[in-house]
């Protein structure tokens, strides 16, 4: 069977509706293009690590005496408790990512209205 490739793919999708909803909803709190630029850039990144981050594997070595059905059986168990596991730290992951953004764009916007106001 051939494999089916996405295009684009399912990770540029997801920066794609990232941006669109962030500079949408940016736009409506009335932020300037400056800002909604360096959020999207800082959102970015943080979903890029945090996306990096989850690609990891492991390998678990069984004793030859199991029988494929209880082979079978460890690999739904730890395939189920890897992906609660990765679920849970998503969910912890991306609301500690929007506190993060939030921040540096309180502080990048701080820093602007310092620096606007000393050229004043």
């Amino acid at each position: 069977m051939a494999k089916v490739l996405e295009f684009p793919s399912q990770e540029t999708r997801a920066y794609a509706f990232l941006e669109r909803e962030l500079r949408t909803l940016l736009t409506r709190k009335g932020a300037d293009e400056t800002l909604i630029d360096y959020a999207v850039d800082a959102l970015t990144s943080v979903y890029r690590d945090m996306t990096d981050a989850e690609r990891f594997s492991f390998q678990v070595d069984l004793p030859t005496s199991l029988s494929p059905e209880e082979v079978a059986k460890l690999d739904e168990q730890i395939s189920a408790g890897i992906e609660e596991l990765r679920s849970h730290h998503h969910t912890l992951a991306l609301k500690l990512a929007a506190r993060l953004v939030l921040t540096e764009m309180k502080l990048f916007q701080h820093e602007r209205e310092d620096t606007t106001s000393l050229n004043d």
